[in-house]
């Protein structure tokens, strides 16, 4: 099966990267930055000048690209060359009602498609072990899944089109929350005199120990905010969650400080930090002396 890659930015390129390692045909790519389509064309990808162009191409179409407007776009250029004898599966995290919309536009071609977002960090794209929450067709889901495997190990089927993101934005506002109790407790333990160190040690005696806590505890202490999922990537996500709360006359208090605490972050041109950098909001709303 022939395989086109358009996308190839930070999760991107990762994750191409393992297909082209672990697949024994021809994978296509292209990307709107010129030097991206260079630098996977390196790792075996074969270079196209345009969104179509890998969609003739292939066979199973895989878009990885930053937002709704950008997925509607690929989607909308590439729909005079998908049919039935083609697959797409739209791996970006965008508005479930684009995606359903993207969905529609390819069934009156004939073409299944799935909405396929990740979870975890650009870390783990490079390892091949995002997660991934599939929206679908279930015969579309198995037959795709091998592919899949390729990128990430922990794969599930979460139900009809539009599934897959509604559990991402789910995901994301979950740990955008843990998040936040963090940055407020370490404030709060800060102020008072303990250290991180022993903060974290007696987290992880009780309950209170998590995943996200865990996987930062160094990059907080040492103040590292190297990108692994930036702050403006995690502010879209949670503008998509509030969109779809607003939708379905929903409200999560909790969703909407994480929300105010990015759109701070936004504000301070902290966009392209790695979002534990939102530690830094907290401090200098609890400590502000102590900000740096």
């Amino acid at each position: 099966m022939r395989i086109g890659f358009i996308g190839l930015g930070i999760m991107g390129e990762a994750m191409c990267y393992n297909v082209l390692k672990k697949h024994d045909d021809a994978v296509f790519i292209y990307d709107v930055i010129p030097g991206q389509i260079d630098k996977v064309a390196g790792y075996g990808g074969i270079p196209c000048h345009s969104a179509p162009q890998v969609a003739q191409k292939s066979d199973l179409i895989i878009t990885v690209v930053p937002r709704s407007e950008n997925s509607m776009d690929v989607y909308t250029q590439i729909l005079d060359v998908v049919d039935n004898t083609k697959i797409c599966v739209d791996m970006s995290t965008i508005d479930p009602d684009v995606s359903l919309k993207i969905c529609h536009m390819l069934e009156e071609k004939g073409c299944p498609f799935l909405d396929a977002p990740v979870v975890k960090s650009q870390e783990a794209a490079w390892l091949g072990d995002v997660g991934i929450y599939v929206g679908g067709p279930r015969d579309v889901y198995d037959k795709v899944k091998p592919l899949l495997q390729y990128m990430g190990r922990s794969i599930i089927h979460m139900g009809d089109n539009g599934k897959g993101l509604i559990m991402k934005i789910c995901h994301n506002a979950l740990v955008a929350q843990i998040q936040n109790g963090v940055n407020e407790t370490l404030a709060l333990a800060k102020a008072n005199g303990i250290d991180l160190d022993k903060y974290t040690a007696a987290v992880s005696y009780g309950v209170g120990q998590n995943y996200y806590y865990d996987s930062k505890q160094i990059a907080l202490m040492n103040h590292d905010f190297s990108t692994q999922f930036s702050v403006e990537n995690m502010a879209k996500d949670l503008d998509i969650c509030h969109r779809l709360t607003q939708s379905q006359g929903m409200e999560m208090a909790g969703l909407e400080v994480s929300r105010q605490v990015y759109q701070e972050a936004l504000a301070r041109d902290m966009g392209a930090m790695d979002y534990c950098s939102t530690l830094e909001i907290i401090m200098s709303h609890c400590c502000p002396e102590n900000e740096q």
